[in-house]
């Protein structure tokens, strides 16, 4: 029998930056499955030399390196170079270029499970049906909140001092936590690391033009809960 309403607690916890958010949701992730200390998760990062510029497939070789069942599903094994004239990728491209190709390239080897494939929300539904999370890229220009006031200024998390103009971005690249769903009235709940204090929640509709918009790759890091 299929449930209609799945809601996983998964635990809130706020990007400090603004550009940690994979890194904050990471931490959500491991915090429900109860495997890792904040020292840990440091150390970690520090092993796989995490810098400002975090990427779908760095998320995964955490995972795999804390020894989290995971799997990457990516439309594009390595870098689109078609991103590299896009506003939001422009500055760290064509160092990252190469530094993310090559993780890829190795991903096999170092046990980090990745797949070339398209996600539909059926089995995203059914993943998080099992107790199970994962780690989505949305383009939160496009992604609303139903349950939020107002839509969150991501342009905001800019370090202090940088000036903001607050101009809309075409796509901003951010890392949500699906953690249910409500089939009755066709919503996606989601923990969102620009906010501390609550669960979010969309239309399937929006939630699917979020992470299918160009730039996202339609990157999701599926994570599974040991049986």
């Amino acid at each position: 029998m299929t449930e209609d309403v799945v809601l996983l607690t998964v635990p809130v916890i706020r990007q400090q930056y603004h550009w940690d958010c994979g890194l904050a949701c990471s931490k959500m992730v491991l915090k429900y499955l109860h495997s890792v200390s904040d020292e840990e998760f440091q150390r970690a990062c520090w092993d796989l030399k995490l810098s400002e510029s975090v990427w779908t497939i760095d998320l995964a070789y955490l995972m795999c390196h804390i020894g989290v069942k995971h799997c990457f599903c990516t439309q594009t094994l390595g870098v689109d170079k078609g991103f590299r004239n896009q506003a939001f990728y422009k500055k760290h491209f064509d160092t990252e270029e190469d530094r993310v190709n090559e993780l890829f390239l190795k991903a096999e080897s170092k046990g980090v499970a990745v797949k070339k494939c398209s996600v539909s929300i059926q089995e995203i539904q059914s993943h998080l049906q099992q107790g199970h999370v994962a780690i989505v890229l949305v383009n939160a220009v496009v992604l609303t909140c139903e349950l939020c006031s107002s839509p969150v200024k991501y342009c905001c998390f800019l370090p202090v001092g940088q000036k903001c103009f607050c101009r809309k971005p075409e796509y901003q690249g951010h890392f949500v936590v699906v953690c249910g769903f409500n089939r009755t009235t066709d919503s996606i709940y989601y923990n969102n690391p620009a906010y501390s204090d609550r669960v979010c929640s969309t239309s399937v509709g929006n939630f699917e033009e979020a992470r299918r918009s160009y730039g996202t790759d339609e990157d999701i890091l599926f994570v599974f809960k040991e049986h």
